[in-house]
């Protein structure tokens, strides 16, 4: 008898649990694409999400993480993102300004004060009116992720003012605005694959290049680039992006749960990319690299023209400058 009822509670669990889940919505599996390696507090983050979506949607929701670049590229996920073949995307804003142009603002020149400000921007007004354009490429935006502050590194020459960079050739991203900020310093920017950087430092192509600490260190740049200089020039965060076709499978008790997932993961890969700046700089340093102090006022000065070429991103910068 006691064995009887036993197996009639846990029935009665499944049935409860089964019912709960049904409640919550249908069972799904979706694919994020990550195109940084195991370790990296951003692809840490995308699992910790995976986990809490899974969790918070009570199981109906599961998300495999494709990490190291294994499905695609930041570029090619937007495309698939809009199409509806491709589920999650975290992609970093100066990549998507190809595609939806405004996003280009958040790689504007020294755009944020501090990271304290810079979240609060990103939180508020400024992040909304951005998420919110989305809507019209087919895609959701949830939540914006630490992707670190970029500086200059240089191979045989070290910059320790804007002068010293006058006719360098310098490797940026393919962006109208990291291109515009190196001319206005007085380099040749110089766009290239972020593959083909060793290499291009190696052999002279370039005289530097400019990244954070963590793909400075990761990518071994630190090896063949010595001088680091902490002008801080550039902040873009990332965007963790859904399609709006995988978005729209869900139920709103779903979608609800996919946001609080992707908020706490976005929280913890803030704190957690901030710390792994801090060792990164400590291991390049051990490694013998000259971290170099600049006078950042300067190198502000010199690129404020920038902000003049691109009028079309006033409205988000001026949100972004009403936050103290």
């Amino acid at each position: 008898m006691k064995k009887l009822l036993t197996l009639a509670l846990a029935l009665a669990m499944v049935c409860i649990c089964a019912l709960a889940a049904a409640e919550m919505g249908p069972t799904l599996n979706f694919k994020l694409a990550e195109n940084q390696p195991d370790g990296n507090p951003i692809t840490e983050g995308m699992k910790m999400f995976a986990e809490l979506a899974n969790k918070y949607t009570e199981g109906t929701v599961t998300i495999d993480v494709y990490a190291n670049g294994a499905l695609c590229d930041e570029a090619s996920s937007m495309d698939q993102l809009q199409l509806g073949s491709l589920d999650f995307s975290r992609v970093n804003t100066n990549s998507m300004a190809s595609t939806i142009d405004e996003f280009g603002v958040f790689g504007m020149p020294y755009l944020f004060a501090s990271t304290e400000q810079k979240y609060k921007a990103l939180d508020g007004e400024a992040g909304e009116y951005a998420m919110g354009l989305l809507d019209d490429y087919g895609m959701v935006g949830l939540y914006f992720w630490e992707a670190g502050a970029r500086c200059f590194y240089t191979t045989s020459k070290p910059i320790r003012s804007v002068e010293d960079l006058k006719g360098m050739k310098i490797r940026v991203q393919q962006t109208e605005v990291a291109i515009s900020m190196v001319r206005a310093l007085g380099a040749e920017a110089t766009p290239m694959d972020y593959a083909e950087v060793f290499q291009g430092l190696q052999t002279g192509i370039v005289d530097g290049a400019e990244n954070d600490f963590v793909s400075y260190y990761t990518s071994g740049h630190y090896e063949v680039a010595k001088y680091y200089s902490l002008d801080q020039h550039m902040a873009p965060p990332a965007v963790l992006l859904m399609s709006k076709a995988s978005w729209d499978k869900m139920t709103e008790a779903q979608q609800e749960a996919i946001r609080k997932a992707a908020y706490e993961a976005a929280v913890w890969q803030r704190q957690a990319m901030q710390d792994y700046q801090l060792e990164s700089r400590a291991a390049c340093e051990a490694a013998g690299c000259e971290i170099i102090e600049v006078d950042v006022p300067s190198f502000q000065a010199a690129v404020a023209s920038v902000y003049d070429e691109y009028p079309q991103y006033k409205t988000i910068v001026d949100m972004i400058n009403a936050v103290e």
